[in-house]
């Protein structure tokens, strides 16, 4: 297979929830949790979603893993047609499309024990019973870490840390060839992030795994990401190689989040400048009509408040969604003193 190869193709999805009001609950409005993201995802790669919270991160992985429907949009698993999926279909795609959740306790029953969590999707999908099943749960917490002899015990017995690898055994139960981390180390101290995320990176390796790795610590997803996606607002604003958008960051956004980056050393830390946002991220039930970012945006022009701007490529690899940006960059200086 070439790693070139898109397992998932997303174009312009949009997943929107309908405020209601009144006694007859009619719709006035709705929530754009996702208003037309558009991206792909390569086999064998590790995808970066980063943005702040409320940018529909979470929802655009759920929509994926369809248990959020999309309002519109085309979304395709190995050429499959996600909309056209149901009944026998849809629980094979969910066998080889798995997601590890944010909360490592509340998305696992406290009343089921170990053997029952990860042996489960065994059962759903018919792929081992009895002893069978038994011995490959054991190889499963086994690979992610933790002691076999403890499948009897219940979740509430378990650290956080290893609450999340019976979760990552939980997901990997299917054998799946593509998983979507949701936040998987934001609930952790920060002493055991850093092992989960190389336990992850290991897996990858060994299973030939594909990963969306939705997040919001800029710093972990350089770490285990080969592309980054910045969203905002239910959009993706920047998208390139993990490498070049770290180093050369072309959207305003990116700029002003890669700024508030801690690094280890202490000459460079003085010296750079910092590019503090001023307001709030705006509600996504009435975001703004041209580019999302407008209303914060400290070099916005009157074309980005009335136009919104394409994701189009400035370089190799590298998208970008502003009217500002071309191949050489920003065409006006984010530091208001120059």
């Amino acid at each position: 297979m070439s790693s070139e190869e898109v397992i998932l193709h997303v174009d312009n999805l949009r997943v929107h929830f309908p405020i209601r009001r009144g006694w007859l609950r009619r719709q006035v409005g709705s929530i754009k949790a996702v208003d037309g993201l558009t991206f792909d995802v390569r086999r064998g790669e590790t995808l970066g979603l980063v943005g702040e919270s409320g940018c529909g991160k979470t929802t655009t992985g759920r929509a994926i893993v369809r248990l959020e429907q999309p309002s519109s949009g085309f979304m395709a698993f190995e050429g499959e047609d996600l909309a056209s999926l149901s009944g026998q279909m849809l629980r094979d795609y969910r066998q080889q499309v798995q997601m590890i959740f944010q909360d490592p306790f509340g998305s696992l029953n406290p009343r089921m024990r170990v053997e029952s969590i990860v042996g489960e999707p065994l059962r759903i999908h018919r792929m081992a019973q009895g002893s069978e099943r038994t011995k490959r749960v054991k190889d499963l917490l086994d690979i992610v870490g933790l002691n076999p002899s403890h499948l009897r015990r219940y979740p509430h017995e378990f650290s956080g840390g290893q609450r999340q690898r019976i979760g990552i055994a939980r997901a990997l139960a299917s054998s799946p060839s593509f998983i979507i981390c949701d936040e998987p180390i934001s609930a952790l101290d920060v002493s055991i992030q850093a092992q989960i995320v190389n336990l992850l990176g290991d897996l990858q390796s060994q299973l030939k795994l594909t990963y969306l790795f939705i997040a919001h610590d800029l710093s972990m997803v350089r770490h285990i990401s080969d592309r980054v996606a910045v969203m905002y607002l239910g959009q993706i604003m920047e998208l390139a190689e993990c490498d070049e958008i770290y180093e050369h960051p072309m959207h305003p956004y990116t700029t002003a989040l890669l700024s508030t980056v801690p690094v280890p050393d202490p000459v460079f830390e003085r010296e750079r400048k910092q590019f503090v946002l001023e307001g709030d991220v705006p509600s996504p039930a009435n975001p703004p009509a041209g580019c999302p970012f407008s209303t914060r945006c400290p070099i916005a022009v009157d074309r980005c408040t009335s136009e919104r701007p394409a994701l189009r490529l400035i370089g190799p690899g590298h998208q970008v969604a502003c009217h500002l940006v071309d191949e050489t960059g920003l065409s006006v200086s984010l530091d208001p003193s120059e």
